[in-house]
């Protein structure tokens, strides 16, 4: 990635674990740099547009059965489907901005004929969630803190002189007179 899309670079140098990039914020949702804001201002405001754009072109398609006189059933069913598709990408956009999908879960190909057809809920999912923050921050965050909390963890345990340490072990068993560890017979 490039700075233009917000990611940093990492040097060789780096070590530990590197925050996983967002489309259209890069790393900046680290730590809230590099325009994030106006990322996510202008990414909620694309997809509310894309939203509006794609539900005129809906209506385009309504009126063109409306002109075909295909009936009230076929119209009505046309309505319900769009909406209940929508909802469900809604629905299932949100959730993958909050957690991951387990194994178990529904299978995904499966859903892409009900996303595709309900894209519009999937764009007003993205749009409302930039109110908060950018689309799968919290999620990212939580994944990068718990990382970068075991990355620490393993770090601190092999830190020091392996040899002092060694020493330090032994000098502690000597004191607890553990089996093992002869004493000396005082004269």
């Amino acid at each position: 990635m490039t700075e233009e899309n917000g990611a940093h670079h990492s040097t060789p140098e780096a070590t530990g674990p590197q925050p996983e990039p967002i489309r259209f914020y890069g790393t900046t949702w680290l730590r809230h740099d590099g325009g994030y804001a106006l990322r996510r201002i202008a990414t909620g405001l694309g997809a509310l547009v894309a939203a509006a754009a794609g539900a005129a072109v809906l209506r385009f398609g309504y009126q063109g059965l409306t002109i075909a006189k295909v009936g009230s059933l076929v119209n009505a069913l046309v309505v319900v489907a769009f909406a209940v598709c929508s909802a469900i990408a809604f629905r299932r956009t949100w959730e993958g901005f909050v957690g991951r999908r387990t194994e178990g879960g529904t299978d995904d190909r499966s859903m892409h004929s009900i996303m595709l057809i309900g894209f519009i809920g999937s764009l007003l999912a993205y749009s409302c969630r930039t109110l908060v923050e950018a689309p799968g921050e919290k999620l990212r965050r939580k994944e990068y803190e718990e990382a970068a909390a075991r990355h620490e963890r393993r770090r601190s345990a092999r830190t020091g002189n392996p040899a002092a340490r060694a020493s330090k072990q032994s000098g502690q068993s000597k004191r607890s007179g553990q089996p093992g560890q002869k004493k000396r017979k005082g004269r």
